[in-house]
């Protein structure tokens, strides 16, 4: 307990008492003094590097978030937009790009945090990286590139995934890192023969801040299937797969190629002095934090929204969609709409993934704010309206809307979609000449459409028996209250909570599994739930909102009347190509 008594100018003495981490002030007299000694003691953490950096590279944006001690505060933010490219019909990003995106989201942190305390941030305490997983970056002896990234979002593995899901007995989806190799072997790709080593793209990101192949297993298990038992690849499925790629690339071996396995907690190298200068070319960052190991975007939602307990799941919504839940035992079937991946720790997660978020949602409501401009409208201050006041306008009209959406359907998918069975991108608006075209129902259809192929792939979840006490969602989408958790929560049939840190929980979930590294290597035991629940959640704040009934049967008359209407997309794709 720290007892500090200072006098102001014009002000008599005030004492405040610091207790813990947390901060707690008792104090008398003005707020103001308050924020004082918290900025005080704020600078002094940032000084001394008792931080924590969680950096993620979304499909969109990459961003940084930097907390301190308690790490349910963020002390600073930065980030940088970003856009995939559709090359050789492949998506992909540059490696510059990576390097550009991640050095602007990391300036901006920088100047943000001497703008709020006035001190130039030097030392780091810990850092961790989180990117999208899956997809494959292949590397040479040298560690140069062999081929262009190919991301999650490519759908060319078809052959590849269903080859390996007999193989192994377990499902394996289109984006895993496995199906895009065993697409290049059967496809008899040259570059095969130079490969050293494979990884996602936080591994690599990793790798290149600290000298080390390493991957945490939340994200590993995104690129070859785990043993739950060992956190760890699994060794009989490895053999497997040697033997059958043996058979057209001899002397390949798998388990040379994929990085080393770490769990949440496990020190994963430090910043090196090369790594410092390409995180910071100002030349401003020191060496030496500690690094926890990379994780994936998935890993990061569980995090953020404390659900890596088993009967716990959680929402994200982004680029892609995507709905995890920890597992209390095995799944009795293998099923193509599910993956099975793990947390951060290792434990087994079933994962439905759809390629496709809100992006076309995005999109459509960018067509309304230029609309918006071009007549020249203002809100009730009578500032020009931005796109924040668009998308409340909008989701609040969708309130209005009727429970099936009237009649109308949106596709989201600028993607290819598995589990919709969509193999290219073809967004559609549907309604037939009776359906209700309002506005209102127009934008219920496009919400109700980020949730649609989700919605399918967890009615799958639910015929296995499996029950959850928690469902949590988080993204920039459910940064207007009320409204896309009213309707995800309609769309599952369950209650829904969302955290203040909903829209940024990403890059934060992934500074917290920094701090949680550092706890570690400091001697805290806690395992990663029990760390969550007593130093970041304890005192967290959720709106929970429970199912309504009219929108529960509104969002299943939708989703049928969805299902069917997936035939129309697939003569879209028959009938208009992409060139």
């Amino acid at each position: 307990m720290l007892d500090v008594t200072f006098t102001v100018k014009h002000h008599r003495v005030r004492t405040f008492l610091i207790a813990g981490n947390r901060r707690k002030v008792a104090w008398s007299g003005d707020v103001y003094l308050k924020e004082i000694l918290l900025m005080t003691d704020f600078k002094d953490v940032i000084a001394g590097g008792r931080t924590s950096l969680g950096i993620e590279l979304g499909s969109t944006r990459i961003k940084a978030c930097l907390i301190g001690e308690d790490p349910s505060t963020v002390l600073g933010v930065g980030s940088h937009e970003w856009e995939n490219q559709l090359v050789d019909r492949l998506w992909t990003y540059s490696l510059a790009d990576v390097w550009k995106g991640v050095q602007a989201a990391y300036a901006e942190l920088v100047a943000d945090v001497e703008r709020r305390y006035g001190t130039r941030l030097e030392n780091l305490g810990s850092i961790g990286v989180s990117a999208m997983m899956h997809g494959y970056l292949a590397f040479d002896d040298a560690d140069e590139l062999l081929v262009p990234f190919r991301t999650w979002r490519n759908t060319n593995t078809g052959a590849a995934s269903a080859e390996l899901t007999e193989l192994f007995g377990v499902n394996i989806p289109l984006r895993w890192s496995i199906a895009h190799l065993h697409q290049a072997v059967l496809d008899g790709e040259p570059h095969l023969a130079q490969v050293r080593s494979i990884t996602t793209l936080a591994g690599y990101v990793h790798r290149e801040l600290t000298g080390r192949n390493v991957l945490g297993v939340g994200d590993a298990s995104g690129m070859f299937p785990i043993d739950s038992g060992t956190s760890n690849y699994d060794a009989g499925l490895l053999t497997r797969y040697d033997t059958l790629a043996a058979e057209t690339v001899p002397g390949l071996k798998l388990s040379e190629l994929l990085p080393e396995v770490l769990v949440a907690g496990q020190p994963a190298g430090e910043l090196t002095a090369e790594g410092a200068a390409l995180l910071d070319p100002t030349g401003g960052l020191r060496p030496g934090a500690l690094l926890c190991p990379p994780e994936g975007d998935a890993g990061t939602g569980m995090v953020a929204t404390s659900s890596v307990a088993p009967r716990t799941g959680n929402v994200s919504a982004g680029t892609s969609i995507f709905a995890m839940v920890v597992l209390e035992r095995p799944l009795e079937r293998v099923h193509h709409e599910l993956d099975l991946v793990t947390t951060p720790s290792g434990d087994p997660v079933a994962m439905v993934h759809c390629n496709n978020g809100a992006s076309e949602l995005a999109a459509w409501v960018g067509l309304f704010s230029r609309f918006a401009a071009a007549s020249g409208a203002v809100s009730a201050s009578g500032a020009a309206l931005n796109s924040d006041d668009v998308f409340t306008t909008l989701f609040r009209e969708a309130l209005d809307g009727a429970p099936d959406a009237g009649g109308l359907l949106a596709y989201n998918h600028l993607a290819g979609e598995p589990i919709a069975e969509i193999p290219e991108g073809r967004p559609l608006f549907l309604r037939t000449p009776d359906s209700e075209f309002t506005l209102a129902n127009f934008m219920r259809a496009q919400l109700y459409g980020v949730f649609g192929t989700l919605a399918l792939g967890m009615r799958v979840l639910s015929g296995e028996g499996v029950e959850l006490d928690r469902m949590f969602a988080h993204g920039g989408m459910f940064r207007t209250a009320d409204v896309a958790q009213r309707f995800l929560s309609g769309a599952l049939a369950a209650p829904v909570s969302v955290a203040a840190t909903a829209s940024e929980g990403g890059p934060w979930g992934m500074a917290v599994l920094a701090s949680y590294a550092s706890a570690n290597a400091a001697g805290d035991e806690l395992d990663l739930d029990a760390y969550l629940r007593k130093h970041v959640f304890a005192d967290a704040e959720f709106e929970t909102t429970e199912p309504d009934a009219a929108d529960v049967a509104g969002f299943a008359t939708y989703l049928d009347r969805y299902h069917t209407g997936l035939q129309v997309e697939g003569a879209a794709i028959s009938a208009l190509p992409v060139e």
